[in-house]
């Protein structure tokens, strides 16, 4: 039996065992009511608000959200946090989890790609181009998450540096933790402008404000999002069912509305 097979029975066996099969067409809304505790990115929290109002439309169940960068959501889950599902905004940290054990093998799904934009709720501070945008330095402090703790923070500093200008405007650089903390320097205008993922400008309260520039995406890393069911939620019912719901068409539309691309 070759690796990739062993891996599918091996889930296969986890879900039908002793719960159900993936082949069942419902979220099981006949199972006992169970809290799950599910870490986001940052950048993803206002999506899986929507998908778990929808979620918890069609089950029993009830979901607490913990939101973060990955790098300290993954840090959390490392020292026992009591979470059940991790939504990564990388595809690093669910496949480490899984290989050390905090994560059941054979979960790990690719949710969404994440895409960066360069944004300013003040349309002067943004020009034609984000070259452009940086070297005339209308501004006096530029957002962007932590490059070492945030994906979209190395994505931005990705773009920086193969634009060759991270020498020229790192003094200018205000860091968030993470992406929710980077757009709020931006929105509260902390800093002029800044590097933040598009779903958050796409979001229902602040679109059409301001103006962006979607970065190419040839100029950072693909920021292909995964989740994993964590070694808490093995045996937690509600769990799994989210898990399942996540890849349902309902959460893909909502997905798509907030910008993200599909794996």
């Amino acid at each position: 039996m070759t690796l990739c097979n062993f891996k599918s029975f091996l889930l296969l066996l986890f879900l039908t065992w002793p719960f159900y099969s993936l082949s069942q067409l419902s979220f099981f809304p006949e199972a006992h009511a169970a809290e799950i505790q599910v870490a986001v990115a940052s950048n993803f929290h206002n999506p899986l608000k929507e998908i778990i109002e929808e979620f918890e439309k069609k089950t029993e169940h009830k979901t607490l959200i913990i939101s973060g960068s990955t790098g300290k959501l993954y840090a959390q889950i490392l020292n026992g946090a009591p979470f059940h599902i991790f939504l990564a905004a990388d595809s690093l940290r669910p496949q480490l989890l899984e290989k050390n054990g905090g994560a059941i093998y054979g979960t790990q799904i690719s949710y969404a790609l994440g895409k960066i934009s360069l944004w300013s709720p003040n349309l002067d501070a943004i020009s034609e181009t984000v070259k452009s945008t940086l070297l005339r330095k209308n501004f006096s402090h530029i957002a962007m998450a932590n490059p070492i703790t945030a994906p979209y923070g190395k994505a931005a500093l990705q773009t920086l540096k193969k634009l060759g200008l991270w020498n020229v405007i790192q003094h200018n650089v205000v860091q968030g933790e993470n992406i929710n903390q980077a757009f709020q320097f931006v929105f509260t205008n902390n800093a002029q402008l800044g590097f933040v993922s598009l779903a958050q400008i796409l979001d229902p309260k602040i679109f059409h404000k301001g103006k962006r520039i979607d970065i190419p995406e040839e100029y950072y890393d693909p920021i292909k999002q995964d989740a994993v069911i964590l070694a808490n939620g093995k045996s937690n019912e509600g769990a799994i069912s989210l898990w399942k719901f996540l890849q349902s068409d309902i959460s893909k539309k909502i997905i798509k509305k907030y910008g993200y691309g599909l794996p």
